[in-house]
């Protein structure tokens, strides 16, 4: 009998031994939004060190510091050739407190003075150390809306060059809720403030003072006073020469105004929500004084690129806009704008959202950008200098993912698109909702256009499919009551006012799957050859041709 040796009965065991004792290969990153981190981000950010984000600000210094510090210990690249920073020239004018505005008859009648502040705020765009108007002719033009497509023209043979037009917000559809008037209940672009004053200065109108209404806007007179008092940024050199003064009229201010007149505000309100309605001289002189200061600054974008492995020159652009409304030094107690919610979750939700990309393996075709934007709380500027300035190509850019104010709560059971009926990103998103076990549900405030209000709108006009989506107002555990009962708790309290903080006890689990929704919806994009499109009947769908190229 062959006797076998120690060394070939235990070699296999030793084997088998040395296996089970190696050291097993470390699994990948997950993928998976972090919330710790995205809580982390928002505090600081959010934090009265960064003295509310305003642009022109040291406040400014150190959140632009902050970003480009996250997006370099991610791993990103800058997205500006060597830099991360895009320089947006911007113009600022502070009024001085003695801005007047006041109201007589032709004939001398009695003279209504405006309280700045409480009845009004003006300001002026020319960048001039005054701006006046002196015995400026008062003319109603209903919605101050041109719109040939929808046979609507409230300046229709009326001349208003020299004169102040006074203007009721939002759209005749929202007025008068008749879905054959404009989009119905809908907001389009045409019932904008800025549409409104972009319009007056077309038609040549040297002041145009917009009618202030809560239930219109979706917001309240104190958010005009902490948006439009004090120093107010456009960008630098622009080309049209906007009206002498702008501003806005509490409403209680303008039905006095019309009854000094001797008209029925609340009648011609309602003409003017109807077709056929002519804009109407109302007997009344206006005169207004803004003395102010003027400086020029820049204020930068935010820039960072994770390239993709095959189409590096393609790209799937995210952007959040940094900035908020600062200090208000005038203000007694708690006096920073901290801007919590708007938009330091938004930012907060661009980074995290990058570090979930720079973990993907393999990583996407396409390369994947972020864009933090400057100037989105005084017009959406950033943006616009962006997309007459491009830093990558328009025409390559195949998606824009926009997050703007998280949602502030638990996880929902529903998703908001907010412009929806207009790109096919909306599919994507439809599909990244069903995974998660929700649904997409109609916008509950179609009145106020948010989608027009955020920076997703200015790549829309340029051509580019923007999609805009957030955790809607049924919630997971309380139902959808309770979530719009913490909707209007927010724009009521919190909204553009110095209550919107972090607190370490914010649920943000909403926020943190809204984001997986718009990790999956980009790394879709990154990944297929086809872009994007809007569909054939929606009103932002121009041929990529007509892109601008960087």
């Amino acid at each position: 009998m062959r006797i076998q040796s120690r060394w070939g009965v235990l070699a296999p065991l030793c084997l088998l031994l040395t296996a089970c004792t190696t050291t097993p290969k470390a699994l990948p990153p997950s993928t998976d939004i972090d919330e710790t981190a995205f809580r982390e981000h928002i505090r600081v950010l959010a934090s009265d060190e960064f003295e509310g984000r305003r642009p022109g600000t040291p406040g400014e210094e150190k959140t632009i510091a902050y970003l480009v510090e996250q997006f370099r210990k991610l791993g990103l690249k800058p997205g500006n050739g060597e830099s991360f920073l895009q320089q947006v020239p911007m113009l600022e004018t502070t009024a001085g407190t003695d801005a007047s505005l006041s109201v007589a008859g032709h004939n001398g009648g009695a003279m209504m003075q405006l309280p700045y502040g409480k009845s009004m705020v003006i300001w002026s765009k020319r960048g001039l150390p005054l701006a006046e108007l002196r015995q400026s002719e008062m003319v109603f033009v209903g919605y101050g809306i041109v719109a040939p497509e929808y046979a609507w023209n409230d300046y229709a043979d009326t001349d208003v060059h020299g004169k102040t037009v006074l203007v009721l917000v939002n759209d005749p559809g929202y007025a008068n809720q008749d879905p054959q008037v404009f989009k119905g209940g809908a907001m389009t672009y045409y019932g904008r403030w800025s549409y409104k004053i972009e319009e007056a200065a077309r038609q040549g109108a040297a002041g145009v003072l917009l009618v202030h209404d809560a239930d219109a806007l979706g917001y309240d007179w104190d958010v005009v006073r902490n948006n439009w008092t004090g120093a107010q940024l456009d960008l630098a050199g622009a080309v049209a020469v906007p009206p002498a003064i702008e501003g806005w009229v509490q409403k209680d201010a303008a039905r006095a105004l019309f009854a000094a007149a001797g008209l029925d505000f609340s009648v011609l309100s309602a003409a003017a929500a109807h077709p056929g309605f002519k804009a109407l001289g109302m007997g009344l002189r206006v005169d207004a004084t803004l003395h102010a200061s003027v400086r020029q600054f820049n204020s930068p974008n935010v820039i960072a690129v994770w390239p993709g492995a095959k189409r590096r020159r393609e790209y799937v652009l995210y952007t959040a806009h940094w900035d908020h409304l600062g200090r208000d030094p005038g203000r007694s107690g708690h006096n920073i704008f901290n801007g919590a919610l708007d938009n330091a979750s938004g930012v907060a939700g661009l980074i995290t959202t990058a570090q979930s990309f720079v973990r993907t393996k393999p990583a996407g075709d396409r390369t994947i950008a972020f864009l933090a934007l400057t100037g989105g709380d005084f017009g959406l500027l950033g943006s616009r200098y962006y997309v007459e300035n491009p830093v990558l190509s328009l025409r390559d850019t195949a998606a824009v993912l926009n997050l703007d104010t998280l949602h502030g709560g638990g996880p929902t059971r529903d998703v908001t698109i907010f412009g929806s009926g207009n790109t096919d990103l909306e599919e994507y998103a439809r599909a990244a909702a069903l995974l998660q076990g929700r649904e997409v549900t109609p916008e509950p405030t179609l009145g106020q256009g948010l989608y027009f209000r955020s920076d997703n709108f200015t790549f829309a006009k340029a051509g580019l499919p923007a999609l805009y989506a957030k955790g809607g107002l049924d919630d997971a555990a309380r139902g959808p009551a309770w979530g719009r009962t913490q909707l209007d708790d927010y724009m009521s309290r919190r909204y553009h006012r110095p209550s919107d903080q972090y607190s370490p006890s914010w649920d943000v689990r909403g926020a943190v799957e809204d984001l997986g929704l718009y990790y999956d919806v980009g790394n879709r994009v990154a990944h297929t050859r086809r872009f994007p499109r809007w569909y054939p009947n929606s009103e932002y769908r121009v041929s990529r041709d007509h892109a601008a190229e960087p």
